[in-house]
């Protein structure tokens, strides 16, 4: 062991025995809760008045156009630069046109 560790272990050990026996502390007077007297008569809440304005509330139809999304995580885009690099290669060997990406995907 390093004598760093083994310093800081004994002067630990000093410390604890020095706030075990040194320090004592004795309670020397009970605990007393003071004397209350309740005396309770009835209450008032307060009063408010409000003016506020009217709200005229209703229900209308609306036609909303929601954009579609394609979200590809990287293993999918890795598994189509795969498919896509593989046909490209196939186009090479056999001297045909590489096939054109499906037309109904939007990006």
């Amino acid at each position: 062991m390093k004598p760093s560790v083994i310093f800081a272990a004994i002067a630990a050990v000093v410390v604890l025995v020095f706030a075990i026996y040194m320090i004592d502390i004795d309670q020397t007077e009970e605990t007393r809760l003071p004397d209350v007297d309740v005396s309770v008569e009835g209450g008032q809440l307060p009063e408010f008045k409000a003016e506020v304005g009217d709200i005229d509330t209703g229900t209308k139809e609306v036609t909303v156009t929601v954009p579609t999304v394609d979200i590809q995580s990287p293993e999918e885009e890795a598994a189509e630069e795969g498919s896509t690099e593989a046909a490209e290669e196939t186009a090479q060997d056999t001297g045909a046109e590489p096939a054109e990406e499906d037309a109904t995907k939007e990006n």
